[in-house]
């Protein structure tokens, strides 16, 4: 995994955002409710296993394979397209709640 400065990371997170904008809201939500189902299993299985076994670190370390679940299949939170889609809308980038996607500058 590579060094990114804050500079290189901010800019990456807007263009997240701005790659969220552009995404249809029917996969957008589709996504968020797949990613939803797959952690709500996950605490499910966390909370089981601290009940059973008695220890709850144990289900505190085995909760995030959830969240490892939803980056490897692609899946986004709805709270992260809340979070990241304004980002874009503030840097004026094109697209963002009705800019003309032809870019800045052909208002």
């Amino acid at each position: 995994m590579s060094y990114l400065l804050p500079s290189e990371f901010a800019t990456k997170m807007v263009d997240a955002g701005e790659s969220k904008i552009y995404m249809a809201t029917r996969d957008a939500l589709i996504r968020a409710c797949m990613a939803g189902a797959i952690l709500a299993i996950a605490a499910v299985f966390a909370v089981t296993v601290s009940v059973q076994t008695g220890y709850p670190i144990i289900g505190a370390i085995l909760f995030p394979v959830g969240f490892c679940i939803l980056y490897l299949m692609g899946f986004d939170l709805l709270t992260g397209v809340f979070v990241l889609t304004p980002l874009a809308w503030a840097d004026k980038r094109p697209g963002a709640w009705g800019r003309s996607a032809a870019g800045p500058g052909s208002d």
